[in-house]
């Protein structure tokens, strides 16, 4: 009996690449191949009308707690130090 055989193919990523495949895991549990297959690779970008039709035919991006989250974090976001002043 044979078991299942993946082909498989060595890569080289730079840490902040590896950090956000890494991030953009749903589960714990899903490998790396299942991120990049389910990663969009538009070769051609969308103009307002296409992007505007789009979220017409599949609703927002975002759920109204994602975007209060969001709104919630901008509120409490402060400028950085000046590090020029002493």
């Amino acid at each position: 009996m044979h078991g299942t055989c993946m082909a498989t193919k060595t890569i080289s990523l730079r840490i902040e690449a590896y950090d956000r495949l890494r991030q953009a895991r749903l589960r714990p549990d899903e490998s790396f191949s299942d991120v990049v297959l389910r990663a969009r690779w538009d070769t051609v970008p969308l103009t307002a009308g296409e992007l505007l039709a789009s979220v017409r035919e599949r609703g927002p991006g975002y759920s109204a707690e994602g975007l209060a989250a969001v709104e919630a974090l901008k509120a409490s976001d402060r400028a950085p130090r000046d590090k020029w002043s002493p």
